[in-house]
């Protein structure tokens, strides 16, 4: 197992602790992807490392989404999210409001094209930042398994919008199993291109399932 070279390591310190800000009453845990993407494309710039093995290989794309049982995981988190929101309309639904309410501030639900934009932005900068870097390091330091779950469990407090505690935990519950499988998906591929498009469908899935119920 390689050694996380201390530059790397203080990125992935400093985006620890802002994935902690929403338990004190800021709103500043978004201020984590925006970090991991600088020290990512920085480490890059350092290691002098080539675009084939940087974890974003825009060239390799199709040759991944070639790769037996891909879609598989790409396909999963949508297939999460359709069972999230159908569970809720029947069982939670103040679930919906808490989300539109959670991701109206840097979306823009009414303008479609602008939105899909945001969505493929969002989704691109949080793979670059959590996968391609945060979670490519932790795995210097440790077995797979446990880097994809502390990489979600962080990731996941990032999305933290408090409210009704069932709600949040519900609502945090489905973003660590979807982090978890963008994980996995950028684990097989090294390529955040390729957990980007897992994330940005599983997004615009949502977003079709919420314009459908509303």
């Amino acid at each position: 197992m390689k050694n996380i070279g201390k530059f790397a390591l203080v990125g992935v310190i400093v985006m620890t602790v802002l994935s902690f800000a929403n338990f004190f009453g800021t709103r500043i845990a978004g201020a984590a992807v925006i970090v991991g993407v600088i020290f990512f494309f920085l480490h890059k710039r350092r290691e002098r490392r080539s675009e084939s093995n940087s974890g974003l290989d825009i060239r390799a794309i199709r040759r991944d989404l070639k790769q037996k049982g891909i879609w598989f995981w790409i396909i999963l988190p949508v297939i999460m999210n359709a069972l999230s929101i159908g569970i809720a309309l029947i069982f939670l639904p103040d679930y919906l409001e808490h989300v539109v309410s959670r991701t109206e501030a840097f979306l823009s639900w009414n303008l479609l094209f602008l939105l899909i934009f945001q969505l493929a932005f969002f989704a691109l900068g949080e793979e670059i930042a959590w996968r391609a870097f945060f979670q490519k390091q932790l795995g210097k330091m440790m077995p797979i398994f446990p880097a994809l779950l502390l990489t979600s469990l962080l990731f996941s407090f990032g999305h933290i919008v408090f409210a009704s505690p069932l709600v949040v935990v519900y609502d945090i519950f489905f973003v660590f199993i979807n982090s978890v499988l963008y994980g996995i998906v950028f684990y097989r591929t090294d390529n955040a291109w390729v957990s980007a498009i897992a994330h940005f469908l599983a997004n615009f899935s949502s977003v079709v399932f919420f314009l459908w119920i509303y």
